[in-house]
């Protein structure tokens, strides 16, 4: 029988894979926008926990071939331990092809590139990186406790170490006054870096986090509406210049137009939907059916 420590989350790309929850909560914690593990206090399951529903998952699930580590810190646990947990997986699973987790700057930066390399030898493929923005000015507000240059020195690390990425940004993060500096700012550090995957969401804040989020901002945060969010998220991809085939995606819940497709291939097309969306509101997704 396996017990989850509620609440529980995964990217949207994990619904049909095993969940294996091998931490609880965030180490970190801190963001101002980020309701997931305010509930949770960090902690690390005891492996001999972990190896029991493995054992458990396996006996259901024997044929399984994905596998999505939580909560949203697994990475912050020590190679050692994690190297353990990603071999007792491949002796359970035979069928496993990939191991993927959320990671933060902070988990990056505390790993060597040896320990990277030797996870992603071990079966950690992918990663889900929250960039949310690469403006300092709004890394600060939000307090990601990080940088542009920290996460992209993170991002291409991993990268080097042959794990493949699926990023995030939140579009609206900066209000009506950092819009156009989160855009472009954003967009240089995806420019700079090595992404199979991206996706853009749009800002949304639980009532428990409204408070702290307005009071990092000196003056009264202006949200965007649906045509200057169409607008910010047209500018960052008309910015973006990626070296390697983009997939990109803003089919989250929260969006207010959904748009799919590869960069830099489909980027024209890509352009012209989200100019004919700003035109036109009336092809958008109601207020009333957005969520997270």
């Amino acid at each position: 029988m396996i017990h989850y420590s509620q609440p529980l989350f995964r990217p949207p790309s994990e619904a049909d894979n095993i969940i294996l929850q091998i931490t609880h909560g965030c180490s970190y914690n801190a963001c101002t926008f980020c309701s997931m593990y305010e509930t949770k206090v960090y902690e690390e399951k005891p492996l001999d926990e972990i190896y029991k529903d493995i054992d458990a998952l396996a006996r259901y699930y024997p044929n399984a071939h994905k596998i999505f580590l939580a909560d949203g810190d697994a990475l912050a646990m020590n190679s050692e331990n994690l190297l353990k947990v990603l071999a007792y997986l491949h002796q359970k699973f035979k069928r496993l092809r990939r191991i993927s987790s959320y990671a933060s700057v902070i988990n990056l930066e505390q790993k060597s590139q040896k320990e990277l390399e030797e996870l992603y030898k071990a079966g950690l493929k992918l990663i889900y990186f929250g960039i949310e923005t690469a403006s300092n000015e709004l890394l600060k507000r939000i307090q990601k406790g990080t940088s542009f240059e920290k996460m992209k020195e993170a991002l291409n690390k991993a990268s080097c170490a042959g794990i493949k990425i699926s990023a995030t940004v939140i579009l609206g993060v900066g209000g009506k006054k950092y819009s156009r500096e989160h855009a472009l700012k954003t967009a240089q550090l995806v420019n700079e870096t090595t992404l199979q995957y991206l996706s853009t969401l749009q800002l949304g804040l639980q009532q428990t986090k409204e408070e702290v989020f307005y009071r990092k901002f000196d003056e009264p945060f202006e949200w965007l509406n649906d045509k200057e969010m169409l607008e910010e998220q047209l500018l960052f991809l008309e910015n973006l210049h990626p070296n390697n085939a983009v997939i990109f995606r803003s089919n989250h819940a929260s969006n207010a137009f959904a748009l799919a497709g590869t960069l830099p291939k489909d980027k024209i097309r890509l352009i012209q939907e989200l100019q004919y969306a700003i035109k036109d509101e009336r092809v958008l997704t109601p207020t009333w059916l957005r969520g997270f």
